[in-house]
């Protein structure tokens, strides 16, 4: 029988979140996998799922040998969205619900700031906080299984993590507002025809592709990768002008060329016809 993403991942016992490095590449490199853990429940986003991301972000973030992250959810769901149970408590609560949307602000947000690319491999359904957490990913592979959409509206709720920022700037203001208001879920070639995702890959195949993907870009030089990503990501927040995009990229693009090592090292490497060792500064 073929061998899944599920019975690959880690178990972690009762933990809401699991990660492990993978080697990539050579080996110098790995990549960061990192599951939501609580397939009973399909992974609902909650305090203790933000807590344990921020926990396991902040080890990946410090480790120079990862050269991507993957997230993922085990079971037959990537993520539901919100733990609506606990929400009938927790929204009585003045202090702690407000507290409660700031930290999956800022804790889904640290995927857009990490230095290295972020990739939401969607395994079935992914909803509401789930679609939040896509989102603040560099981009998405998504399994044949894959469901994505809102969900907000259908329980009296409303996006508050994101999904009303992040998604139009992702798929358009229309399409935005249709997904947000119909509160349908797009299939997996939807979601690719819509911008939500690069790619739809077999369920089964899901983490090989992450992985390759992964290998790829452990190849390249860490420094530029870091401020590629800086570049697109900010200039997409604060969507100015082309012509100030320029004038940043052109910033950006001098300063690394003229400073670093990787730059030069590039081009003496394809000059002499060998693989470049780049060292990530």
């Amino acid at each position: 029988m073929a061998e899944t993403p599920e019975d690959r991942a880690p178990t972690g016992g009762d933990d809401p979140v699991v990660w492990e490095r993978l080697s990539v590449g050579d080996g110098a490199r790995t990549v960061a996998v990192v599951r939501l853990n609580r397939p009973d429940s399909l992974n609902p986003i909650d305090t203790s799922v933000l807590a344990a991301l921020d926990a396991a972000l902040d080890e990946i973030a410090f480790d120079p040998q990862v050269a991507t992250v993957l997230v993922t959810g085990n079971g037959r769901a990537f993520s539901a969205g919100g733990d609506l149970k606990g929400y009938q408590e927790l929204q009585q609560d003045p202090v702690a619900f407000p507290r409660f949307v700031a930290d999956l602000h800022r804790v889904f947000g640290r995927f857009r700031q990490l230095p290295v690319p972020t990739v939401a491999l969607v395994n079935g359904v992914a909803v509401a906080g789930g679609l939040e957490l896509i989102l603040n990913c560099d981009f998405a592979l998504v399994a044949e299984s894959a469901r994505i959409g809102d969900g907000h509206l259908n329980f009296g709720q409303m996006g508050g993590g994101g999904v009303l920022t992040l998604l139009p700037r992702a798929i358009g203001r229309a399409r935005a507002a249709e997904l947000v208001f119909s509160g349908r879920l797009l299939t997996a070639p939807e979601c690719v025809e819509w911008g939500l995702a690069s790619r739809v890959v077999p369920d089964a195949d899901l983490l090989d592709e992450g992985l390759a993907f992964a290998t790829e870009v452990a190849a390249k030089s860490p420094l530029a990768v870091a401020n590629a990503k800086a570049v697109m990501h900010d200039l997409w927040a604060d969507n100015g002008s082309v012509d100030a995009g320029l004038r940043y990229e052109l910033e950006r693009d001098v300063y690394y060329c003229l400073t670093s090592h990787d730059a030069p090292e590039g081009l003496a490497a394809f000059r002499e016809k060998r693989t470049p060792r780049f060292e990530g500064r």
